[in-house]
């Protein structure tokens, strides 16, 4: 059963809250960081994304960047911009986007969880981006990118979130600069905070991660070099029920088609897919429907029955793509490696689709159908991994709004 606590969040003055909130260090590369932390000092990147504030041909994974990220944090500190509750609480975390909301509960979770796999996974992770937060947290002695988690709904713990909304004043709420609604609700009651408690340690069998697996990979292997630090035994989370989470499709782009033209590849992808011309840019509205865009057209493919496996990993819709047309055809064997193949969050659109190829950087672009919450959570109880760049979720957590110090 999942093990959850209270905890002291840093968190921001409420008049500072929107110029500390900054979006996750991972979306951002260091220029696009320096650019938005312009004329905001308070801006959390200069914690997260700390290279910002060193010479531009710094190595940012160099120890000054490291320490520089430690100078800066103490240094909101100390001038009172971040401040900790005196007591440990949970927190309620409501974002709104295009009149979408969902809600979670920031909490955190214990790293034997994430070693005995109640905490559930479905991304493998890379080395250098695991090293990269491990010396984050070393040199902060903090926590400051929140893991996106999910669980199946628990009706009694919605009840009491949905009733402290309901009757408690938030101590933020803000629109972001993109236009997203950021709410946060306190939760300092101890009977309350006893309940959510209990109710995850007996009705919650397993929490997974959306998003957040490095960040959460990192804390497991930072809570072994400091076994001192009862803090350190857990990390920072927002849990949301499943039923509060959509995710947004994930598309690719390729380079070329194999010195094909037009016609040969068309009548390859016969094999394993029915193909009709599209007027209109196309949004899979289905499984195992897709969108393709070549030579300023639109199509629709359908996976033929048979052209695909049933298990859970074999029946997503980026494994079809990967195995009849990627590997299949195009010979990119390898997408995490092989450089013909580009990845465009659900979040820019079918435009910037069109864009890419018309620009004449890419010569193809396939929209899918998203991953479901429940195929995420079929795979991560199966104990495999999905393909590379299966799932976006959006909206995302704002970095600084609640830090975890260990």
């Amino acid at each position: 059963m999942a093990i959850i606590k209270p905890f002291n969040a840093l968190r921001p003055k409420p008049e500072l809250v929107k110029e500390v909130a900054s979006r996750p260090y991972d979306v951002l590369n260091s220029a696009e960081a320096k650019a938005e932390a312009k004329g905001n000092p308070a801006s959390f990147l200069h914690v997260t994304k700390s290279e910002i504030d060193l010479p531009a041909d710094i190595d940012t994974h160099s120890t000054v960047v490291y320490e520089k990220a430690k100078e800066n944090l103490h240094h909101f500190i100390n001038d009172g911009i971040l401040f900790s509750d005196e007591k440990p609480c949970y927190y309620i975390y409501q974002l709104v986007m295009n009149g979408r909301s969902q809600t979670g509960l920031v909490c955190i979770s214990s790293v034997e969880d994430y070693f005995n796999d109640v905490i559930k996974k479905h991304e493998l992770t890379r080395p250098e981006k695991e090293k990269d937060r491990n010396d984050h947290m070393l040199a902060t002695r903090a926590q400051t990118g929140n893991v996106f988690m999910a669980y199946h709904d628990v009706m009694e713990v919605n009840a009491l979130i949905n009733g402290w909304k309901a009757t408690q004043k938030p101590v933020y709420d803000f629109v972001a600069a993109d236009g997203i609604k950021h709410t946060v609700w306190i939760i300092n009651r101890d009977d309350v905070i006893g309940s959510i408690t209990r109710l995850f340690e007996t009705k919650v069998d397993f929490t997974y991660i959306a998003d957040g697996h490095h960040r959460a990979a990192s804390a497991a292997k930072v809570s072994k070099e400091l076994s001192e630090s009862k803090e350190a035994k857990f990390f920072l989370t927002t849990i949301f029920p499943a039923s509060q989470l959509a995710i947004l499709d994930y598309n690719r782009v390729i380079k070329d088609i194999n010195e094909l033209t037009k016609e040969e590849f068309i009548g390859a992808l016969q094999e394993d897919f029915m193909i009709t011309y599209s007027p209109e840019p196309v949004r899979p509205s289905v499984l195992h429907e897709f969108g393709m865009y070549l030579d300023g057209e639109w199509y629709f493919l359908t996976a033929r029955d048979g052209s695909f496996k049933n298990d859970p990993i074999g029946v997503l819709d980026v494994s079809i793509l990967q195995k009849n047309i990627f590997d299949k055809i195009l010979d990119i064997e390898d997408p995490r490696t092989d450089t013909r193949i580009d990845f465009v969050g659900g979040i820019h659109g079918l435009t910037q689709l069109e864009k890419r190829v018309d620009s004449g950087e890419m010569a193809i672009a396939f929209s899918l159908y998203p991953v479901t919450i429940d195929q995420l959570f079929e795979i991560a109880d199966s104990g495999k991994v999905m393909p590379p760049k299966s799932t976006w979720f959006e909206p995302k957590l704002r970095d600084g709004l609640l830090t975890h110090l260990i």
